[in-house]
């Protein structure tokens, strides 16, 4: 079995200053919500996160936002926050942006435990500033390192006390290779369930990546309602 937290102060208690997270979801689908406030709570500031985006103004990654906690954010997508916007203009936050495919690749690499790859996505483009670009086929990629983290947070809907977890639909994005590229994963799962209950051909991450595991309910919130009449 792994470490079952009572509360989600007590799963995020030992993330500390200056540490480097990755977080899940995409968009607001699959966020560690509970864990995310958790750490507002806790005040823990100076951090470097790794997500797809970072959360609405007032809900996600954007709280941490709001309080000042993140130092600098590396991620594919700026999104519906408008506190991002100003804190980068303002030269307040630090951004590394990305492409998509380009970051969800070396968060995989970093958990696969492959320290760089060549990818034609940014060749040309500032994003290859500072990088090697090398010919293969005629054709030019760039290095891109892999990406690794101090603590990893995801969000999954089914979890047994061994730490094997299942996601749902959109909340698989990000969340299954967030999950092996932390040192420390610690995952919020929506059911906890006993060992063995989990359909084994079901399962997206297995225990042996996962340290922590927490049981706690969630808003399900959306970025932008639309509606059809």
């Amino acid at each position: 079995m792994k470490r079952i937290c009572n509360s989600f102060q007590e799963a995020v208690k030992d993330i500390h200053d200056g540490a480097t997270l990755m977080v899940g979801g995409f968009g607001l689908c699959g966020i560690p919500e509970n864990l995310i406030l958790a750490l507002v709570d806790k005040g823990v500031k100076d951090l470097t996160v790794i997500s797809n985006n970072c959360g609405i103004d007032d809900w996600g990654l954007g709280l941490l936002l709001q309080n000042r906690q993140i130092k600098k954010m590396v991620g594919s997508y700026v999104g519906e926050n408008k506190e991002f916007e100003r804190q980068v203009l303002a030269g307040e936050l630090e951004v590394e942006l990305l492409p998509q495919g380009s970051l969800a690749e070396k968060i995989r690499a970093g958990g696969a435990g492959i320290p760089a790859f060549y990818t034609p996505a940014g060749v040309g483009t500032p994003i290859a500033d500072g990088k090697e670009v090398r010919v293969f086929n005629g054709k030019e990629y760039l290095l891109e390192e892999a990406l690794v983290a101090d603590f990893s947070l995801v969000r999954a809907w089914k979890g047994d006390k061994m730490g094997n977890l299942v996601y749902r639909k959109t909340a698989r994005n990000f969340n299954p290779m967030i999950a092996a590229a932390g040192k420390v994963t610690i995952a919020e799962v929506e059911n906890l369930v006993e060992i063995g209950e989990l359909d084994a051909n079901s399962i997206h991450t297995p225990s042996i990546y996962v340290q922590a595991i927490i049981q706690g309910d969630q808003e399900k919130r959306i970025e932008r309602l639309t509606v059809r009449k």
